[in-house]
């Protein structure tokens, strides 16, 4: 019998209002990188009940290999992951680490936590070793969530990467409607979330997308024979840069943070801890 890589106790998550009520923190940039204890640069801390310290949700960051840049793993880094875990302690009922993790993906760690998080795999390269392992850790119950890539030529190297993992099936577009869009809170749209510079560069003209061959925004699900999401690829869109620049620019922040990065984050999340 396959052996269940997690215990999870049941989680009940509720946003705080259909709206966010949160104030502009003006959480700034790190650009230092210190992977074991990360500048929170002004993001809040709190304290994890040490007799539940292993029952709290940890937002847990891929480190992978990519032939284009060696560290594009990092970006966005810490900044974003620690501003979306205080955005999902503030807004939900989830009790969550306050530091992330990061984690390469044959870490026997992996498997105590459910959900992974990697970004910009438009470069990615895995090894044989970290095919397998993804294979394993997603077939026994964890989710991934990708994000940050953009146009045909990233898509299609992503494409080839993770169908060394999974050869015979396929990423499915979600529709509009699927739960994953609405589960906490309800989003009229499948959002594009543009970089900050590429915001502000659009503004005048409603520009989201950050180059010709990336005006569509996807998100694509990819699902085991029992029909369980395994992975969410979000794909012409940056979620992780409006958490992680949620200070810099007021409007970056109302139009992007607000209304779109932090709800899908949560709906995500909320998914993938309930199915």
């Amino acid at each position: 019998m396959k052996r269940k890589p997690f215990i999870i106790a049941s989680i009940v998550i509720f946003a705080v209002s259909v709206s966010f009520s949160i104030a502009q923190q003006g959480f700034r940039n790190n650009r230092g990188f210190n992977f074991q204890t990360p500048n929170r640069n002004g993001v809040p801390e709190w304290a994890v009940d040490p007799e539940f310290k292993d029952d709290v949700f940890t937002f847990v960051r891929v480190r992978y290999s990519s032939y284009r840049r060696g560290n594009a793993w990092r970006t966005d880094y810490p900044d974003s992951d620690l501003n979306f875990s205080y955005r999902l302690q503030q807004l939900t009922s989830m009790k969550v680490d306050p530091d992330g993790l990061i984690l390469d993906l044959t870490d026997p760690e992996l498997f105590n936590y459910p959900f992974l998080y990697m970004i910009e795999p438009g470069g990615l390269s895995f090894n044989e070793d970290e095919v397998t392992a993804l294979r394993k850790y997603l077939l026994n119950g964890g989710f991934l969530m990708v994000d940050d890539f953009w146009g045909e030529n990233e898509w299609h190297n992503f494409y080839y990467e993770i169908k060394r993992v999974f050869p015979n099936r396929e990423p499915i577009e979600l529709p509009p409607e699927h739960p994953i869009f609405h589960a906490v809170y309800d989003l009229k749209e499948k959002p594009q979330i543009p970089s900050i510079g590429a915001a502000q560069w659009g503004r005048t003209q409603g520009i989201t997308w950050e180059r010709d061959d990336a005006r569509e925004v996807h998100y694509k699900g990819i699902f085991d024979d029992k029909g369980r999401m395994m992975a969410i690829i979000c794909h012409n869109t940056d979620l992780g840069d409006g958490w992680e620049r949620e200070g810099e620019d007021p409007w970056y922040f109302r139009e992007f943070s607000e209304k779109k990065a932090y709800p899908l984050g949560i709906n995500i999340v909320f998914y993938a801890m309930t199915h």
